[in-house]
């Protein structure tokens, strides 16, 4: 059994990382929301969210929350994480991090916050089916000059980031085994596709959970990889599948879910 402290507790995402670990037999010893949330201060059974008397405390009190915890699952805001990771990291816990719409100098920063201090686990998708379309896509190399690369996501209308996380590693990979040194998001008018160049197109809909595209075209055919998600929950079920994996590890540094799997 995990003892694990979740950030953004009664947010969607929130919930569904506690469901998913208290039905795996986990404790949730500590939660914790933004500053003047109305829950701070309710337990998690007062909030219906789980059968718990775990108190939410507001994240300036992170450094309490977490005290009793083995692992810190957050998917909640960078701005947030900037503050929060270094007071985790400090004092010895574990980390699963799922916050995405960190730019590259962000990302890279809190990528230095957690190496060398504690063993942890940032992935851009905690999706299972994800990381092994991550991992096929590499093996698209093998296509010949002559074929395009297209990339598409569809998220829910409440998500902030465009592209997302999982749309930037996708163009990550294809740029660096395709030699793309521009991405096009979406186009209009007179916009002719040059040769450098891939394209990535962001639709937000509805309440999609996810919906990722791999397309690749050459003159008489195409193939396309589609991963769909069909609730969040698939995030947390590989969050907590990664934190029963973190716990085994004993090197401070910061692990990708292609190593969780075992894909590398």
């Amino acid at each position: 059994m995990l003892k694990l402290c979740i950030a953004g507790a009664s947010g969607r995402m929130g919930i569904s990382i506690i469901n998913e670990a208290v039905a795996k037999g986990h404790q949730i010893v500590g939660a914790i929301e933004a500053p003047n949330t109305p829950v701070i201060g309710k337990s998690l059974r007062e909030l219906n969210i789980a059968n718990s008397d775990t108190t939410i405390l507001s994240s300036d009190r992170i450094s309490e929350a977490v005290r009793n915890a083995d692992i810190y699952i957050s998917f909640t805001l960078p701005v947030a994480e900037f503050t929060n990771i270094p007071i985790v990291a400090n004092l010895g816990k574990r980390i699963i991090l799922g916050t995405t719409g960190f730019n590259p100098e962000q990302n890279r920063q809190i990528i230095a916050q957690m190496s060398d201090k504690v063993p942890s686990v940032f992935s851009p998708n905690f999706s299972v089916g994800v990381n092994i379309l991550f991992k096929l896509t590499e093996a698209l190399k093998a296509f010949p000059a002559g074929y395009d690369f297209s990339l598409s996501e569809i998220h829910h209308t409440g998500k902030k980031d465009a592209p997302s996380g999982t749309a930037k590693k996708l163009e990550q990979i294809v740029s660096k085994t395709r030699n793309y040194t521009k991405t096009v998001y979406g186009r209009e008018g007179i916009s002719p596709r040059q040769p450098a160049e891939l394209e990535s197109v962001a639709i937000r809909a509805g309440g999609v959970p996810g919906i990722h595209d791999v397309i690749v075209a050459g003159p008489y055919e195409m193939l396309r990889i589609e991963h769909t998600a069909f609730s969040r929950n698939v995030f947390a079920q590989g969050a907590i599948y990664a934190a029963e994996w973190l716990s085994r590890q004993t090197e401070p540094k910061v692990f990708s879910m292609a190593e969780v799997l075992g894909l590398n």
